[in-house]
């Protein structure tokens, strides 16, 4: 059997998915067979894999560890979509839509045997599994049920690797207040600490880390300093609340006049808005993540994200005018998969996705679609040829990327299909199911081009030099901060 590190946390956002996704690279980079796993993962950030749907994070982990992503690294996923409800995955597969309290009384058994049974595979099938923890391992109120910390450190037989984020304070009592809460024999499989996002001088925090092993006899195995290596955000947590602004892609040196604005509304249901990261790395590129009230006088393109609940979130935007605003916009605009739903003329069968009882509803008008809702769902990966039109003008060859969505589009009257019968398109509105478009630099390039043009904005001349591979990245961050010592596998 494989020997496990489960890399567990004080709180959600503290690093876990980052730590684990190194651990991967960095074993799989030493020649060591290993494998990502999250046994329950809450997220609207899913990949398609040949056998169904995973959470993002494992998605990058099985990259980074450099086998090739399966649904037995995440066999639970739960989609939240509004109302306390969230759409319960299985196996790759979604089995339905059921509130917390029905989950846990009624499902959670098939969920953890759905998830010993995924391990047990991977175990016997590598010699090394990175395991992540969700949230906190310290929710004493889920201990008998908490299926991605305690019952995986259980069945794995894992070692722990505790993490905790300094940036907001309070990471010492963070880190002795879980190693009090957690049952006694999770304790002792506690191996070591990492304290994660630190500015400033390591010597001033050196007292604390003597202080907290000798209290605990827990050794701190590293401090990881402030960095983001680029890799896709696990869950919302990392985005703006739905009132407020926040703009990514800020800190690249390029004066404010010569770059352009790309707006994303920030849907009360957002979900795969690591869809838009990579236009985020762009050289002189803001993503701003904006509330449906705002206006868009300060943006040069908008992208319309995906939604785990489109009909709703189509609502909360023409509740919220915004619809109004699009149609006057003057620029580029690009819907992804839900998005692209809402950019259409209606959407029929709404309330099997929407709450509510209306059958159709009036989408935003600007594409000549049509959606029909049904039970059945698309998750696949797909590569296609693309025809450089609308706000891709320019763009050749082939993309990859993956669908995961309910519902089909039809044309209403004749419209370009910009990636081979796939969404429309015309000369300045685009919409696609295609998620992980602007992964691919054919469509990157060409949108940030026709931004730029639309804007009247000269391109930086530097755009598109310097990337780093995040995986790489990330590993060197582990590597250089992380001491291997107690670990089951080192590197």
């Amino acid at each position: 059997m494989a020997a496990t590190i489960l890399v567990a946390g004080t709180a959600s956002h503290v690093g876990k998915s980052t730590v684990a996704a190194g651990l991967c690279r960095l074993l799989a980079d030493r020649g060591v067979s290993v494998a990502p796993f999250k046994a329950q993962n809450m997220s609207n950030n899913a990949r398609a894999t040949p056998g169904g749907e995973i959470g993002v994070s494992q998605y990058v982990q099985a990259r980074g560890a450099r086998v090739p992503p399966s649904t037995d690294h995440n066999p639970v996923l739960l989609k939240p979509r509004g109302g306390g409800e969230s759409q319960l995955v299985l196996d790759g597969e979604a089995v339905g839509n059921y509130a917390a309290g029905s989950y846990y009384d009624d499902h959670w058994d098939d969920a953890l045997a759905a998830a010993e049974a995924a391990y047990d595979r991977l175990a016997a099938d590598h010699e090394a599994v990175v395991a992540e923890g969700a949230g906190s391992i310290a929710e004493i109120n889920l201990h008998h049920r908490d299926l991605a910390n305690v019952e995986t450190a259980r069945f794995a037989d894992a070692d722990i690797l505790l993490v905790a984020d300094i940036e907001r304070g309070g990471v010492f009592a963070s880190l002795v207040g879980t190693l009090e809460l957690v049952p006694d024999d999770i304790r002792e499989r506690v191996v070591g600490a990492v304290v994660t996002k630190f500015r400033g001088d390591r010597s001033l925090l050196s007292p604390g880390l003597d202080a907290f092993e000798e209290r605990t006899g827990v050794p701190v195995l590293g401090v990881l300093p402030y960095d983001d290596p680029g890799l896709p955000e696990e869950d919302s947590v990392a985005l703006p609340p739905v009132g407020e602004r926040a703009v990514r892609g800020a800190d690249d040196g390029v004066p404010d006049e010569r770059s352009v604005t790309v707006a994303v509304p920030r849907l009360p249901r957002i979900s795969n808005f690591t869809d838009l990261q990579p236009l985020a790395s762009e050289h002189g590129v803001r993503v701003a993540y904006v509330p449906p009230t705002a206006s868009l006088a300060d943006a040069d393109a908008v992208v319309l994200p995906g939604s785990k609940n489109t009909v709703d979130d189509l609502l909360a935007l023409r509740e919220a005018g915004f619809g109004d605003r699009l149609r006057a916009f003057d620029g580029p605009v690009v819907g992804l998969c839900g998005g692209y739903q809402m950019l259409g003329e209606a959407i029929t069968n709404a309330s099997l996705e929407g709450t509510g009882e209306r059958n159709r509803i009036a989408g935003f008008g600007l594409l000549p679609v049509r959606t029909r809702f049904s039970t059945e769902k698309t998750v696949e990966h797909v590569e296609r040829r693309i025809d450089g039109v609308g706000p891709l003008e320019g763009a050749a060859g082939t993309v990859s990327g993956y669908e995961i969505h309910t519902g089909e589009s039809e044309p209403s009257a004749n419209v370009r299909a910009p990636f081979e019968g796939d969404g429309a398109a015309t000369a300045d509105v685009l919409g696609t199911y295609l998620h992980d478009l602007f992964t691919n630099r054919a469509a990157v390039d060409a949108f940030v081009e026709n931004t730029f043009a639309a804007a009247g904005v000269e391109r930086p001349a530097t755009a598109g030099e310097g990337r780093l591979d995040p995986y790489d990245r990330t590993a060197t961050l582990v590597r250089d901060h992380v001491d291997p010592g107690p670990l089951p596998v080192a590197w």
